[in-house]
C-alpha cells in the first residue's frame, strides 16, 4: 500500500516561506486595487463597480482555503495521481472541443451560468505534476526519453492548440521546456529542440486563425489596423506611457475612465495600475513578482526531491512567461494573447489555479526543511 504523507500544523507554521506568501498577497491586494479601479469605468451607478471587485476578493478567499489545503495535504500525496490526474485533464480538453462555450471565436470553457470553468488554466498544475513525476523518473538524457515527454506534453498541448488558445500553447511549452533543463538534459539536445522549435515558427502562420495573424501585424505596425485589431495595442501604450514617473494617483487614469481601454480589468489590467502609478508603482509591481520568482526558484534549489525541484521549475516557468508576456503585451512589446497577469487579472479560474500551484510548492518547501531539521 502507498505511503500517505502528512504535514503538521506546526510545521507549516515553523517552515512557511513567509517572504513567498506576504510576495503573493501583496500582489493580489495590489490587483484588486486596480480592478476597483478599472471596472468602474463600467460602472452606472456603482453596482458593476463593486460587481468585479466583490468576486475577485470571493475568489480570493477560495483560493486562501484551497492554498492551505495544498500545503497541508502534501504534494507529494499529489504526485501519487499524477498520471491520472493528467489523464483525466486530456480527457476534458478533447470533450471541451466538442461541447464547450464557444466565444469570440475560440471554445476554450465549460459554461455554467454562474462560473466559467477553463481547463487549460486549471491544467497547468496537472501538467507541472507530471511532467515532475516523468521526468525524475525517466531523465531526459536519451532521445528516446525525450521523445517520450514530449508526446506526453503533446497529449495536452495538442487540444489546447485547436481551441484555438496559442497563448496557454505557449505557456506548456515553456513549462516543458524549464522541466528538461531543471532535469539536467544534455546540451546538445536542449540545442536541438529549440532550433527545431525556432524552424518551426514559420509554419505557426499557416495554422493560425485570421485573427491571430492579424495580431501579429499589429504587433509589428499597430497603424495596420488603427481602429480594429491595432486598437487595443495603441490605446494601452497611450496609457503606460502617460502614467509618467508617479503617475496620475489612484482612481485617476483617463483610458480606462473613458472607455478608450479596452479589457481594462482582464487583458490590459497593468496598463491602468501604469497610468494610475506610473514608473515607480509598476517596478513595485515588478520587484514583488521577481521576489515571487526568486522563492519558488529558491525552493527548487533547496529541495532534494527532483519531483519536487522539477514542479517548482515549472510553475516558476508558468508564471514569468505570462508575467513577461502581460507586461510586455501592454507595452506593444509582444503580441496580445489574452494570457491573464498573474494575482493581478480578473478571473476566478486564474486565481484558483495559481492558488493551488503556490500552495504546493510551499508544501515543497515544508517537506524539505522537515526533511533537513
Amino acid at each position: 500500500m502507498a505511503e500517505k504523507f502528512s504535514t503538521s500544523w506546526a510545521d507549516i507554521r515553523t517552515y512557511t516561506d513567509w517572504l513567498l506568501l506576504a510576495a503573493g498577497l501583496l500582489l493580489f491586494c495590489l490587483g484588486l486595487a486596480a480592478i476597483y479601479s478599472a471596472s468602474a469605468s463600467f460602472a452606472k451607478g456603482g453596482a458593476a463597480l463593486s460587481g468585479f471587485v466583490i468576486k475577485q476578493a470571493a475568489w480570493g478567499a477560495i483560493g486562501s482555503l484551497i492554498y492551505i489545503a495544498a500545503v497541508k495535504a502534501d504534494y507529494r500525496n499529489f504526485m501519487k495521481y499524477a498520471a491520472p490526474l493528467f489523464a483525466c485533464m486530456v480527457l476534458t480538453l478533447i470533450v471541451l472541443l466538442l461541447s464547450g462555450h464557444s466565444a469570440r471565436g475560440a471554445q476554450r470553457w465549460f459554461n455554467f451560468g454562474f462560473f466559467r470553468f477553463q481547463p487549460s488554466e486549471f491544467g497547468k498544475v496537472v501538467f507541472a505534476l507530471a511532467l515532475a513525476k516523468l521526468c525524475a523518473a525517466l531523465p531526459p538524457n536519451s532521445p528516446r526519453r525525450i521523445c517520450a515527454a514530449c508526446a506526453v506534453a503533446g497529449a495536452a498541448i495538442l487540444p489546447i492548440m485547436l481551441q484555438p488558445d496559442l497563448g496557454s500553447s505557449l505557456v506548456y511549452a515553456v513549462m516543458l521546456l524549464a522541466v528538461f533543463v531543471a532535469a539536467g538534459m544534455p546540451v546538445k539536445f536542449l540545442a536541438s529542440i529549440v532550433g527545431a522549435g525556432l524552424a518551426a515558427l514559420p509554419l505557426l502562420w499557416f495554422i493560425m486563425k485570421p485573427y491571430q495573424r492579424m495580431r501579429v501585424m499589429v504587433f509589428i505596425d499597430p497603424t495596420v489596423d488603427p481602429q480594429g485589431a491595432g486598437y487595443n495595442v495603441i490605446q494601452s501604450r497611450i496609457a503606460v506611457g502617460s502614467g509618467g514617473l508617479f503617475g496620475k494617483g489612484f482612481m485617476h487614469g483617463t483610458q480606462g475612465k473613458l472607455h478608450f481601454l479596452p479589457e481594462p480589468h482582464t487583458d490590459f489590467i497593468f496598463s491602468v495600475f501604469s497610468e494610475e502609478f506610473g514608473f515607480l508603482g509598476c517596478s513595485v509591481v515588478l520587484l514583488l513578482f521577481a521576489l515571487l520568482l526568486w522563492r519558488v526558484l529558491n525552493i527548487a534549489q533547496y529541495t532534494k526531491d527532483m519531483r519536487g525541484k522539477l514542479f517548482c521549475a515549472a510553475v516558476a516557468a508558468w508564471l514569468w512567461f505570462q508575467i513577461a508576456e502581460s507586461v510586455a503585451m501592454s507595452m506593444g512589446l509582444a503580441p496580445v494573447t489574452g494570457i491573464p497577469l498573474p494575482l493581478f487579472s480578473y478571473g476566478g479560474s486564474s486565481i484558483l489555479v495559481i492558488s493551488l500551484a503556490l500552495g504546493l510548492v510551499q508544501s515543497v518547501n515544508v517537506a524539505a526543511r522537515q526533511d533537513r531539521f
